[in-house]
């Protein structure tokens, strides 16, 4: 199991009955093909979705669902589709449970930096902002490290902040940590991944739960 798909199936786990829940570009959205068993969550997609679910094959996608990163979608039965006004009246209006975002920096503060690296072209923040104050509790989802091997779980973020203390959690492809006071609660690691890999590679200040767990994928 690859690294996203690790990440995705761990952030599917989060879902539960009869919530809503945003998820954002990339690794977020591929959680919609892991929804457990028994569990009836109502996917948001900013650009005007609610209702979503697995990612449909070539014969079976229509061209005009998509999701927020414009991969086609599934709308499932009972499903609504809407004007952007609407959708961010959603986000803004606090009735979003949850939303899972990518991030390229996490700090254990609950600070995210998810938007722009100073010298790259980005196309701009999107809904993130929004999403990231207005949703009840918020996700960040990311690779524990860069290609060179540096943590991207911080004391305090190098880039340019999206929000500043928001996090509740993060889900790495190597941990899933809570953001308490102090520092970040690791409480479980992915299968093969021993707590001692996690703090060597973590730069936060992380806090060591007495009962860490197995993820479930």
């Amino acid at each position: 199991m690859n690294p996203k798909e690790i990440i995705s199936r761990r952030i599917a786990q989060e879902f539960t009955d009869n919530s809503v829940v945003n998820l954002g570009f990339g690794i977020p959205n591929a959680a919609a093909n892991y929804i457990p068993e028994g569990i009836n969550v109502f996917l948001q997609a900013e650009n005007g979705a609610l209702s979503f679910g697995a990612t449909p094959t070539a014969e079976t996608s229509d061209p005009d669902l998509g999701n927020s990163g414009g991969a086609p979608i599934t709308l499932l039965p009972g499903a609504s589709t809407f004007d952007m006004m609407t959708s961010f009246s959603i986000i803004r209006g606090g009735h979003v449970d949850m939303t899972v975002l990518g991030a390229l920096e996490v700090a254990e503060n609950g600070d995210i930096a998810n938007w722009l690296i100073p010298g790259v072209l980005s196309p701009g923040m999107g809904g993130a902002m929004d999403l990231l104050v207005g949703a009840k509790k918020v996700v960040a989802s990311l690779q524990h490290t860069d290609k060179k091997g540096n943590s991207k779980i911080l004391k305090s973020c190098t880039l340019p902040l999206s929000a500043a203390g928001v996090v509740n959690l993060i889900i790495t492809n190597l941990a899933v940590f809570e953001v308490v006071e102090g520092g970040l609660l690791l409480t479980e690691v992915a299968p093969g991944v021993s707590v001692e890999e996690v703090l060597e590679k973590t730069e936060a200040t992380v806090i060591v739960s007495d009962d860490v767990k197995e993820m479930t994928l």
